[in-house]
């Protein structure tokens, strides 16, 4: 049966082969080439993957990232679909799923957002309720740099508190708009914002709001 993630994989890789390595992404700096060596060296490279998170690791991981964007283009779209080797531990599809279905379905709107004809997704209920289960869990990881304090709330009224402090900003949208927004594509998501205008503004030229 196939996983969220293993869709949103493939959605993603058959758009990255659509658009052309030098196509523009959503991702400061990067072109779909670079978007592309991200992927895959995150999966299949932990020694230099830590970098992501880890600062100390950041030069390794900028230096084996660019090894592999010169790679063929087709090699590295191929990589995707394929999926992360045995030994990694995103071969274990638990954790594929629980890792991937939303860092696949964010890099996939960087492609398409960064166009300028985009339009919204229409995404199916139970895919929406997934996508709000993580950003619920992950909430106050993505919302530590906000420069406000920032409540996510769905349409139906259900909220969650990214970042505690004054003033409060209130986003609200659909759960895939919430995550885009609270991934720092805060120009590209599709949601309301409630709040004073000066917080309101800084929230969206925050530049390290996400991970």
């Amino acid at each position: 049966m196939s996983t969220h993630a293993k869709r949103e994989r493939l959605l993603l890789a058959d758009l990255l082969e659509a658009a052309g390595p030098d196509a523009p992404t959503l991702c400061e700096g990067w072109n779909a080439r670079d978007l592309a060596a991200h992927v895959v060296v995150r999966e299949r490279r932990a020694d230099a993957a830590g970098g992501i998170l880890i600062k100390q690791l950041a030069q390794r991981l900028e230096r084996v990232q660019a090894e592999f964007a010169e790679k063929p283009y087709g090699e590295l779209i191929q990589l995707i679909r394929t999926g992360p080797p045995r030994f990694s531990p995103f071969s274990l599809k638990q954790i594929d799923e629980a890792s991937n279905a939303v860092e696949f379905y964010v890099h996939t709107e960087d492609v398409r957002r960064a166009q300028p004809d985009w339009t919204p997704r229409e995404l199916d209920a139970v895919f929406a309720d997934v996508l709000w289960s993580r950003l619920e869990r992950m909430a106050r990881v993505v919302g530590r740099k906000s420069p406000v304090g920032l409540v996510l709330r769905r349409p139906d009224g259900r909220t969650v508190v990214a970042h505690k402090g004054a003033p409060v900003v209130t986003v609200t949208g659909e759960p895939a708009e919430l995550l885009m927004f609270a991934f720092g594509r805060q120009d590209a998501a599709r949601v309301e914002t409630e709040g004073e205008k000066d917080a309101i503004g800084k929230l969206h030229e925050a530049k390290q709001l996400g991970i």
